[in-house]
């Protein structure tokens, strides 16, 4: 069995992260794995397995990317393509047609997509939700990593049941608690030092780092503590010039992005995940799994989910300061136990995730349609 996993378009998020994971763990099922991006020096790439064999395109873009494609599948005429991305699914479709190589599209939505798009004007909403329905109609079988995920895109891009599958992200990996082991430098972490709460992603409107900055200024008031959030984006000017109106920006840090950011974790007194939207959030996930206590909002989708409808840590309203200021400092206050916390994303293991795509390959490869 050969699969290409195509990713022209790399960044530094969670997709990317899981594709990477995800190679790793089929190849250990002797799937033959080719990972197609860009360029090799893009973020999590030197975490590949080796025996994934790295493929640079050189192009990112729709067209400009076709001749190398019709080189690449007719030389390799892999069995499956995985697509990552919605751009990466167009691509792969207009490469099938042109070189004639018939592999079997698997998409695999990363994010609840109606969220994701419904601030753009009726008109641009539509044209996305065109090139979607391309792109998905043309896929063997789309791939969600949360009910609401699969729910969302399965209602946009009008799929029957049987060609949607949830299998959930391949976000535990044996070296995550390694990482976690690494050493970490940061006076702040030192002993005696308050709490540092955390958050993890790019400085963009869909984490809510606004309204968590609000509700850290109001734990803060009431005790000790910090506020450190990983990851880099347009809103880092904004979010500095929040904290200096809210009079906490010497408890503030924005050390930009860190493709470790589970050092940091595993010294945290809380995790906080404060989005407005989300699929299945890597951070959270990882965060649980190492043990640290967490927030999180309840956003579509996945945090329902992970945390079993509040059962495992507390869920609150999105953009409501006040509850969040109050989970967070019950939080800090009282943990909660660290055996439910890992115990809840047991699911999410790679070797878990991969032996299910690995089924439904199989399944596809028959000829018949799989439950995931």
């Amino acid at each position: 069995m050969r699969l290409t996993i195509f990713m022209p378009s790399f960044g530094d998020g969670g997709v990317e992260r899981m594709l990477v994971n995800l190679a790793g763990g089929l190849a250990d099922l002797g799937v033959e794995v080719d990972f197609v991006t860009r360029s090799r020096h893009e973020p999590y790439l030197d975490q590949l397995d080796r025996r994934v064999r790295l493929v640079e395109s050189g192009r990112s873009g729709v067209f400009e990317i076709q001749p190398f494609m019709r080189r690449y599948l007719k030389q390799f005429r892999p069995d499956f393509v995985l697509c990552g991305k919605d751009k990466a699914g167009r691509t792969a479709v207009l490469a099938r047609r042109l070189s004639g190589v018939p592999f079997k599209l698997v998409m695999r939505p990363g994010t609840t997509v109606s969220e994701r798009l419904a601030q753009r004007n009726v008109l641009k909403r539509w044209r996305a939700y065109r090139l979607i329905r391309g792109a998905y109609g043309a896929a063997a079988a789309v791939v969600g990593n949360s009910e609401g995920v699969v729910r969302d895109i399965a209602a946009i891009a009008h799929l029957p049941a049987e060609r949607t599958h949830l299998i959930r992200n391949p976000v535990v990996t044996p070296a995550l608690r390694q990482h976690a082991a690494e050493a970490l430098d940061h006076p702040w972490f030192a002993p005696g030092q308050p709490p540092v709460v955390i958050a993890v992603g790019g400085l963009r409107t869909q984490k809510g780092f606004d309204t968590l900055l609000s509700a850290f200024a109001r734990v803060r008031a009431g005790r000790p503590c910090r506020l450190m959030i990983l990851g880099e984006g347009r809103l880092r000017r904004e979010l500095c010039e929040q904290a200096a109106r809210l009079g906490v920006a010497e408890d503030f840090a924005l050390p930009g992005f860190d493709a470790n950011p589970y050092r940091y974790l595993a010294r945290a007194g809380l995790f906080v995940l404060s989005s407005r939207w989300e699929g299945s959030p890597n951070a959270l996930t990882e965060a649980l799994a190492i043990g640290v206590p967490v927030v999180a909002t309840d956003c579509p989708s996945g945090p329902r989910e992970i945390l079993r409808g509040g059962e495992v840590a507390p869920l609150v309203p999105v953009d409501d300061v006040d509850a969040l200021a109050a989970a967070m400092a019950a939080t800090l206050d009282h943990p909660g136990d660290v055996e439910r916390r890992s115990e809840a994303v047991r699911e999410y293991t790679v070797e878990t995730c991969a032996r299910r795509y690995h089924e439904l390959f199989q399944r596809l490869l028959a000829g018949g349609e799989a439950r995931a």
